[in-house]
């Protein structure tokens, strides 16, 4: 029986060598497509709203199918930078004592304190000296 599972466990990673996998992305849309499947059949059992369980079910469907899209994807770099623009959105969320501003120049993301009225920001990268209201 170990030889089957064996065989099973390398044929699976033959046939996922050179895909995506899986990251945070991925994650976040499996978990809110199982948390709105859930909650449709809950919303199912107790109020029956035809049009609003059924967008919910679909939605639920398309974020599954989604996470399964990414999960196969062959083109491994765009995944990846779609990860990177996830994250990226998280970090500035979850930052409640900065602001984020690009620079008009060189695109360069510049991160200033929140609450300072309008400061003069000086771009790292390029020195470009822009004004913006924090």
């Amino acid at each position: 029986m170990s030889g089957f599972f064996s065989r099973l466990k390398a044929g699976f990673m033959r046939f996922m060598s050179g895909r995506y996998g899986t990251d945070k992305l991925n994650n976040t849309i499996l978990t809110l497509g199982i948390i709105l499947s859930l909650g449709s059949a809950i919303l199912m059992s107790f109020i029956y709203i035809p049009l609003l369980n059924l967008g919910m079910t679909l939605v639920s469907y398309v974020l599954l199918g989604w996470a399964l899209f990414r999960t196969f994807s062959r083109q491994t770099y765009k995944r990846y930078r779609e990860n990177q623009r996830y994250l990226q959105f998280v970090k500035k969320l979850k930052d409640r004592e900065h602001r984020y501003f690009n620079c008009p120049r060189c695109r360069q993301q510049v991160r200033v304190p929140k609450g300072k009225g309008k400061i003069s920001i000086t771009c790292p990268k390029c020195k470009e000296k822009f004004i913006k209201k924090t």
